[in-house]
Formats: C-alpha cells, structure tokens, sequence
C-alpha cells in the first residue's frame, strides 16, 4: 500500500427479510466503481449472519474535515449471495478514513425459478453532492387546526413510516424503518463520522428532535398522507434504503435515542433545523459550524445553544413504544434480581434461538455470571461495550432485538 495511503474498516451483518434470522455462510465480494470486475476481497458470515472487519484504502482524513471538491470518503460495490436467497448488490458503500463502517444487509429468501436482485444504490453524501435546501418552517406548529391529530405526550414510535420522495410524488415507495435504524442512517447521510464526539452528538440531538416533532404533530399524517417523512432534504432530511452507517454514530443513537430538544413551556419537540453552512445558510446549526465548535472543545448543549439560543434544553421521554418493559432505572449487574432480570433472562433465551452464540441461561430471576456472559456475548454481537452488565443502551438493545425475533416478519414497504 502506497505511503500516504489510509485506511478505515468495514464489516457486515446479512440478516433474513422476514424474521430477525441471521444469514450464515453469505458470499460477499467487494469491488470498486472503477474496476467492477476486479475483486478486492471475499468475506463470508458466520452463524450470526456477521462477517469479520476488513480494513480498505479510503481518502485522508483531513479531506473530511473541511468543504471541498474531493469525495473525503471511498465508495465500494458489494455483491451478496447466499443460498435460499436472492442476491443482493449495493453500489456505493461509503468508508471514512479512521472509522468502522457497518453494511447492515437483509435478504429476501428466494421463491422458486424466481431470479430478482435487490440492487441498492447509496446516493453521495449529502456534504459532498448536490440536494436541494431545506425549505424554512417554524420550529414550533400551531397545534389549534380543526380535527388536527396530535398525540397527547411525546413518544418514541417504534417505526416510522419513510416515503421515498418528496410528498407529491406517489410513485415513491414508502418503508417502515425502526426508529433507530432510521436516526442512525439519516445521520451517516448528513455528517461525518469523523467529526468531534460533541459535534455529533448535537448533530444527532437535531435529527432526533425534527423527526420526534414529525411524529408529534402527525404533520403529514394531517395532510392527508400515510406516512411520517419524506427522504428529500428539502422537506425533511436524507435517509437512504440500505445504506452504510457508522460505528460510532451506532453507539450515540443506542445512547441517546429517547431525547430530543424543548423550550420551556413548550410541549412538542423542537423542529430544529439545519444545514451544511457552507454552500447554504439556514436559521438553525451549521453543520460545518458545529464540527469547528466541536473543535474547540463546546460540549453538545453548548453547540446547540451557540445556534438556538439559550433557552433551549435537552429532555426526554421514557415513552418507547414497542418495548415489553422499560429500563428499570439502575444497571441490572450481578447481584441483581426480581423480575427485571427474569424479563432479561425469558428475552436473551428467545435472542439466542436466532443467535446460538448467545448461551441459554435459567430464568430465575437472578443475575449470576451466566446471565452476565450471555449478556457480554449479547453485547459482542451487537457491537456494544462487552460490560456483561445492562445499562440503557444494552437494556433497550435487547429489547428491541427481542421483538424483531419474536415477529414472523417485519413491516415492509
């Protein structure tokens, strides 16, 4: 590899379209635009549908820290095959200098003489290629319309409903995307991953905040649409069918994922707006703005004040549709015990079903050093910090795989 090459990593996790069933032993050959026939690597899953961590040239570092006419990231091909399943190709896979990006990938099992391929293309990132400006809009709606539908507390759904377009255009599909799966791939569409912590975090709090207050105000839903957001930037913000995400913008979501932005006296989430702050100027964060403030060392509520104003706060709501229980409060730890860690216990046994790695554990309510490996083994699969204890993120980590495992099949498009 030449000198002034760089590097970032990426790895895989290939999971059946209906259930949460992971894919063993899937071909996945990655190549590049330019040299399509030209394979780079050959990677296959394991039994929990994930592939070892490849480490590929990308563009330096720096290029993303700052505007400019250099792509900052490497884009790459991938063809996915397995049997009983059609193939699947992306073209575009994004890699950071410095960073792990994650390809999750889902598999439709194949129908008989049926020789489909899903083909998924990532657009350019919206820093580096060309979209349209957000339209202004206040961030705070006059909920007192005739028969407006708004819901009475603020809610983290379970899925939102993603059209594919801008509203008018009914040929775009619409998909059903877990509300986390849609925060952390519309973020990895907005920023870079190789921002400052402190600057992704407040990028991530606006996201969080706009789409909270989409739900909120049943603001499409109300115009007579079914679905909760558009993908144009001009209307909402950028998400992608299928494409790459990034490691840690993963943990910030898994983190923080139940908060949003508030003023005082003012119930619904903050629409908090933002745009790149360079090629467009907006009322609300700059994300170039907000990556330089991170710089100097501005923690999160810091940036988001430096652009919101002083008045505004981070809140949160332990309402989480969906779940089958909420975070007791306290990190479940050995020692632990009631019911708590046997609803931990029934959820990790059902877990391991689709994911052997995961050993059985007894449910009897208390948390011994089974409980805490099968935690730990739990937590390696899904990428958390290996703690063997469950705090918030681990807790609703669990959860939520929980439920994708229990269904028979997901909501599609």
């Amino acid at each position: 590899m030449p000198e002034n090459q760089v590097e970032g990593q990426l790895t895989f996790s290939v999971v059946s379209s209906l259930g949460f069933i992971p894919v063993d032993n899937a071909t996945i050959t990655i190549t590049t635009a330019n040299q399509p026939d030209d394979i780079i690597a050959t990677l296959t899953t394991d039994e929990n549908g994930q592939t070892d961590t490849i480490t590929l040239p990308t563009p330096p570092f720096a290029l993303s820290q700052a505007p400019g006419d250099i792509q900052p990231y490497a884009s790459y091909n991938v063809e996915i095959t397995a049997p009983g399943y059609e193939d699947v190709r992306i073209e575009g896979t994004e890699m950071l200098s410095e960073v792990t990006a994650l390809q999750p990938v889902r598999m439709n099992p194949v129908e008989e003489d049926d020789i489909a391929k899903d083909l998924i293309i990532i657009p350019e990132h919206t820093l580096f290629g060309d979209f349209p400006p957000k339209i202004p809009e206040a961030e705070i709606k006059p909920l007192d319309e005739s028969g407006e539908i708004v819901l009475s507390r603020v809610v983290i759904p379970e899925y939102v409903v993603v059209h594919d377009g801008v509203p008018d255009d009914d040929s775009a599909p619409n998909y059903y995307v877990r509300y986390k799966d849609y925060i952390k791939n519309v973020a990895s569409c907005e920023i870079y991953a190789t921002w400052p912590e402190a600057a992704l975090y407040a990028n991530i709090l606006c996201i969080q905040s706009f789409t909270l207050n989409r739900v909120y105000t049943e603001w499409y839903r109300n115009k007579g649409y079914n679905f909760t957001i558009t993908s144009s930037t001009a209307y909402d913000q950028k998400w992608s069918y299928g494409r790459n995400i990034f490691e840690n913008i993963d943990f910030i979501v898994d983190s923080i994922f139940n908060n949003f932005l508030s003023r005082p006296g003012v119930t619904q989430p903050i629409l908090a707006s933002y745009c790149d702050g360079d090629r467009v100027s907006c009322v609300g964060l700059s994300q170039w703005g907000s990556k330089y403030l991170g710089e100097q060392g501005y923690r999160a509520i810091e940036i988001i004040r430096y652009y919101f104003g002083n008045d505004m706060y981070i809140n949160s709501t332990d309402m989480i549709s969906g779940v089958p229980s909420s975070y007791p409060g306290y990190v479940l730890t050995i020692g632990s015990s009631g019911d708590k860690v046997r609803q931990l216990q029934q959820q990790l046994n059902r877990i391991s079903q689709n994911y052997p790695l995961i050993p059985q554990v007894a449910v009897d309510g208390i948390y011994g050093p089974r409980t805490a490996e099968a935690v730990r083994v739990f937590q390696q699969v899904f990428r958390l910090p290996q703690t063997g204890t469950v705090g918030y993120a681990t807790w609703y980590e669990i959860s939520d795989v929980f439920v994708a495992v229990s269904r028979i099949a997901e909501p599609g498009t």
